[in-house]
């Protein structure tokens, strides 16, 4: 697939500023409405963000939540590591 570019302007909502998504892009990483994403600010300026997944937690119940939590951002914060790792 090739790269494309494609823009938006920042515009006030509410008491907030927002910039909304085109649905060519939603649909590129499967986002819909209600779904939740995750923004990762980089080096530069730069901002991605990708849709959250949700993790099944069947067969863990008596596992302390706190733990559980803890496990959560782990993976959020080293999600492209832990990636990389598996691929190897």
């Amino acid at each position: 697939m090739a790269v494309k570019e494609v823009e938006r302007k920042v515009t006030k909502i509410g008491n907030s500023l927002g910039v909304t998504l085109p649905q060519e892009v939603l649909n590129h990483i499967g986002i819909k409405q209600g779904d939740e994403v995750s923004f990762q600010l980089e080096e530069g300026g730069k901002v991605s963000f990708k849709k959250n997944v949700n993790l099944n937690m069947d067969g863990l119940e008596g596992i302390d939540q706190d733990f559980l939590d803890g496990l959560k951002q782990v993976f959020n914060d080293y999600d492209n590591t832990l990636r990389n790792l598996a691929d190897r």
